[in-house]
């Protein structure tokens, strides 16, 4: 097995330090001042996450016939960890969005700066300052994904049929951030709005779009993309729908995340809109109110934390995302089995629908 293959995070994290230290260089030397907003960015980025978008493409990349041992591999390597640039982008800004304080344990952007600003003592408001910074940094970290993506060194006949799935991705996850801050603003609780936000939030963004990505840079016709597409947009969705549960019902020290944020923070989740709507139909007002009651309740308590899981489960709501998550899956693994990939991504594909659904709680 190439070393690629074997190792491939550390080797997305190798491209990733070199290029964020090359990228910074210029402007620190020219304006000290943004020193820290490129230190931060940097060890955001390099300090966790599962790498999931890059490694999606590059086993498309394999799956389409990409060879780890060619010239091209190295080029390869580099244009697919550029979504993680990408990744923090979103990431960032999403923090802003959500008013989170904390992600992998430790404070967020916005939070920091804001940190930083009382702790100097500075003039105005050291929320705004922070907010600001996030924003710039966020900005900063889509910029420097175009430039990761474009001075990868492939040729431009191998980056040009991949610049769609780019350009694709980078709008549907915008379209998908403002879908869900939509769908908290007006209140919509429904089923469809939440698969809506899952499909261009989660699904498009994490999954299809780096496969589609990855086997556009080795050539792939039209229906093996097709067949990727497909594989990518059912799993993604069931990864989202793993996601849902665990931000209900996660262990902090796994998620990253304080238990029940996703309810302090009002997001419009698949298993609120299946808990509400299955209250309603069981006539079952009691468990209807606290769970209704407890979305977007920045003071949530994590005893009524417990109420709301408990209620979800007696209506039904978390049996029935369970069901979602096995089908889902099961008609991803059918797709992938059709789009008959090389060897080894394939297998590598499968393991990752595995650990992406896999109940951890």
């Amino acid at each position: 097995m190439h070393h690629f293959d074997a190792d491939l995070p550390s080797e997305i994290d190798r491209v990733l330090r070199d290029f964020l230290r090359r990228a910074g260089e210029p402007i620190r030397r020219t304006e000290p001042t943004f020193g820290p907003a490129v230190d931060t960015l940097s060890d955001f980025v390099l300090g966790g996450g599962k790498r999931l978008r890059p490694t999606f493409a590059w086993w498309g990349w394999r799956g389409a016939g990409g060879d780890p041992g060619s010239a091209e591999a190295e080029g390869v390597l580099r244009a697919v960890a550029s979504l993680e640039l990408i990744q923090a982008c979103a990431l960032i800004h999403d923090d802003v969005i959500d008013s989170s304080d904390s992600r992998r344990g430790s404070p967020t952007v916005h939070v920091a700066f804001a940190t930083r600003h009382a702790r100097e003592q500075w003039l105005g408001s050291a929320e705004s300052f922070g907010r600001a910074a996030a924003v710039l940094i966020g900005d900063l970290a889509l910029a420097w994904a175009d430039d990761m993506f474009s001075e990868c060194g492939l040729p431009a006949s191998m980056l040009a049929p991949a610049r769609p799935a780019w350009r694709a991705m980078r709008t549907e996850v915008l379209a998908g951030q403002y879908l869900d801050v939509h769908t908290q603003a007006t209140g919509d609780s429904s089923a469809e709005a939440a698969l809506r936000v899952d499909r261009l939030k989660t699904a498009a963004y994490t999954v299809q779009r780096p496969l589609h990505l990855g086997a556009a840079l080795a050539g792939a016709e039209q229906p093996l993309i097709d067949a990727l597409m497909e594989f990518g947009g059912d799993l993604g969705v069931a990864f989202q729908l793993r996601d849902d549960l665990l931000g209900v019902f996660g262990d902090p020290s796994v998620t990253g995340k304080p238990a029940g944020d996703d309810l302090r923070e009002g997001k419009r989740t698949l298993l609120l809109a299946l808990g509400l709507s299955y209250a309603e139909q069981q006539g079952r007002d009691g468990e209807r109110k606290v769970i209704a009651d407890a979305v977007g309740d920045s003071r949530l308590t994590d005893a009524e934390v417990d109420d709301v899981r408990q209620a979800l489960v007696d209506v039904g709501a978390v049996a029935e995302v369970e069901r979602r998550i096995e089908e889902m899956t099961g008609n991803a693994l059918a797709s992938l089995k059709r789009a008959a990939l090389a060897e080894p991504a394939a297998q590598r594909l499968t393991e990752l629908a595995d650990r992406a659904t896999r109940r951890t709680f």
